[in-house]
């Protein structure tokens, strides 16, 4: 190797001083470059911890807002689908997107006036406010409810005492749903009631323990609800964690011919726009005829 040369691996040359010192140039805090090499400390956890909290409260506020809601069951009206205590789930984002309650599912709503009247609300204290603030407590303030739906906008919906609750004349089988020993609606009949649009009947599944849509028929809607009061469907039992169930709709509301005003509907629609062209035919006929004679 030439005299003077250096290698890539030899230690870095020292430069001098103003005051003709050696100087290291890894220790005066430039790179051989001229650029910095000071290393920038790390924030301490204590300085981002509001940071983060901050983050959690907000996407917490847009998961309650926009997507799910926990509420509690404050009463035994949905026994044994749900026991009193259960927190559920509700999916609040299919409903931003135009979705209706469907029959068989259940629903949470607000009350649709006069419902829950006589029903006190336990005032809750600051940590209870600021949990369901941010959707990780039910709201103790809200008057909420929680039923299946039975009938939805343009249904006819009937049960008479020792018979089984109808939709648009179909019997419902409601043994795998409502509570055991339970009539269909034996303490309280009703019907026949046309649904109207953008509304839904509901029931609880404890039929003799639940104050659903059959005992407010005095009031606007005749027992309906409507939908703009629907917060969402209940999907899960979240609490306890050995009541972890799904809330699926029963096998009953898929039954076919429960669509059947809507299905007889069809066939006369088009049975009038094939006559149309006929009547059309016809009179043209007639005209020529007179206008030849």
């Amino acid at each position: 190797m030439a005299v003077g040369a250096r290698s890539g691996h030899d230690e870095p040359e020292d430069r001098p001083s103003s005051d003709g010192a050696p100087v290291d140039a890894e220790s005066d805090g430039e790179s051989p470059g001229g650029g910095s090499t000071a290393a920038k400390k790390p924030r301490s956890f204590w300085k981002e911890l509001p940071l983060l909290i901050g983050i959690a409260l907000i996407l917490a506020l847009l998961i309650k807002t926009f997507l799910v809601q926990a509420f509690s069951i404050p009463s035994d009206s949905m026994q044994n689908t749900l026991q009193r205590g259960d927190r559920v789930l509700v999916d609040k984002l299919t409903p931003w997107f135009g979705s209706e309650p469907e029959r068989g599912e259940v629903v949470v709503f607000h009350d649709p006036g006069g419902w829950l009247e006589d029903t006190a609300t336990p005032e809750p204290n600051a940590v209870q406010k600021f949990l369901s603030f941010i959707g990780l407590m039910p709201s103790a303030e809200e008057k909420d409810l929680i039923k299946r739906v039975i009938a939805i906008g343009g249904d006819t919906v009937e049960c008479k005492k020792n018979g089984p609750v109808k939709v648009n004349g179909k019997a419902l089988d409601d043994k795998s749903f409502i509570f055991e020993g339970n009539s269909a609606c034996d303490d309280e009949p009703f019907g026949p009631i046309h649904v109207p649009e953008g509304r839904i009947w509901v029931m609880g599944d404890h039929r003799q323990n639940s104050l659903d849509s059959r005992y407010h028929q005095e009031l606007p809607g005749q027992g309906t609800v409507s939908t703009d009061e629907v917060v969402g469907r209940a999907v899960v039992v979240a609490w306890p964690i050995n009541r972890w169930a799904t809330l699926p709709v029963p096998k009953t509301f898929d039954q076919p011919g429960l669509n059947a005003a809507a299905a007889a509907a069809v066939p006369g629609a088009l049975g009038v726009a094939g006559a149309l062209p006929l009547v059309f035919w016809r009179r043209r006929r007639l005209t020529r005829g007179h206008t030849a004679g």
